[in-house]
């Protein structure tokens, strides 16, 4: 019969993986709480999960098959966003945004995607479980977060000590800025390299972020100038690959994912968008866009697959009328699948910033 001490309930737990990364909870830092005595456990878990059940049913079973002494376990499981929220720490990030915990990238290979989509989606998926958000717009010369949000107020500036700060528009829960929301609905932007450059630096600097959880990038395709200034003036927490399941749509992922990997940016999984389509009629499933290739380009290259948006009207129509199905139709399947890529993109987060540091600190009283 093992004793119940500290360093023997934390060894127990790493037993226990994630259902969906395989990657144990200490590993996670997803124990908040740990209490135990005369037999009894109470124990607090944050972690973003659909299969919460599997995992109270898990720890219990663990920890019940290791301390034959244990009575009972009072478990407490936080599933939102918000209520595990890690930080990327780095100094140079710091210096330009103090306020933001984490950046995220989401990129693909060729337009055409759905990368704004997915990118307005996500983040405002991720403002409902609680969390602070706020999204660029850096396609700079295809700015369409300002229809998609349905913005069309201009930024309000203010002088701050040393400069003139820009306040980001809001809606749905989360803080934005774009080009579009500075020039004329109509006016192209005719810019050489540079001056796009200078934008997004910009975008970085004179605006007024505050404190977020999560700043994300809303990335031209391909990779040019625009990637290579974001990368170079700050330090990303990681980028997402958007894709469609076709082959042509994956050749020019790869080359955006291995873009990142040449630049040192992790990359925190592959989005498939436009994965299927249900007839409403019907019910019948069709492959539009062919199959698998999000799962396919995930394995090839090591990452993660997120997970596989279909195709569906509502989704078109909510960035034509600038109101996100996520928000409009959360009870929607669809909106159901978003939210489950925003919790497994925090989770990605969280591996990423926690690393393999098994360290936790814990409140179980003296060792006996």
């Amino acid at each position: 019969m093992s004793e119940i001490t500290k360093s023997s309930l934390v060894n127990s737990i790493k037993n226990v993986k994630h259902p969906e990364l395989n990657v144990n909870l200490i590993t996670l830092n997803s124990i908040k709480k740990f209490n135990q005595k005369d037999g009894e456990i109470f124990l607090e878990l944050s972690l973003t999960t659909k299969n919460s059940d599997d995992i109270k049913n898990a720890i219990i079973d663990q920890l019940k098959n290791d301390f034959k002494e244990i009575r009972k376990v009072d478990l407490n499981l936080q599933t939102k966003a918000s209520s595990h929220i890690t930080t990327h720490k780095d100094p140079r990030k710091d210096a330009i945004l103090p306020g933001v915990k984490n950046t995220i990238a989401v990129a693909s290979g060729k337009g055409g995607v759905g990368k704004s989509t997915v990118a307005v989606n996500l983040a405002v998926a991720l403002a409902l479980d609680g969390a602070m958000v706020g999204l660029v717009d850096a396609d700079i010369y295809g700015p369409s977060i300002p229809i998609m949000l349905g913005a069309n107020d201009r930024p309000k500036v203010y002088q701050a000590e040393n400069s003139v700060k820009i306040i980001p528009l809001e809606n749905y829960g989360i803080k934005f800025m774009s080009i579009g929301l500075l020039i004329d609905e109509n006016a192209p932007i005719i810019w050489r390299g540079p001056m796009a450059s200078g934008a997004i630096k910009q975008f970085l600097t004179d605006v007024d972020w505050g404190e977020l959880d999560y700043l994300i990038f809303d990335l031209p395709p391909g990779t040019g100038d625009i990637q290579l200034t974001l990368v170079q003036t700050i330090p990303l927490t990681g980028a997402v690959i958007v894709t469609t399941p076709q082959e042509v749509s994956l050749i020019d992922a790869r080359k955006a994912l291995k873009m990142f990997e040449r630049v040192n940016v992790p990359v925190l999984g592959v989005v498939e968008n436009m994965s299927y389509f249900i007839a409403p009629d019907t019910g019948n499933k069709y492959d539009i866009f062919g199959s698998g290739g999000g799962q396919k380009i995930s394995s090839e290259l090591n990452t993660t697959l997120l997970g596989g948006i279909p195709i569906d009207q509502r989704i078109r129509q909510g960035g034509d009328n600038g109101e996100p199905m996520v928000y409009s139709t959360p009870d929607a399947d669809e909106s159901k699948i978003i939210m489950d890529i925003s919790r497994k993109l925090t989770e990605q987060v969280n591996i990423r910033n926690t690393g393999s540091n098994d360290k936790i600190e814990i409140d179980l009283g003296d060792d006996n």
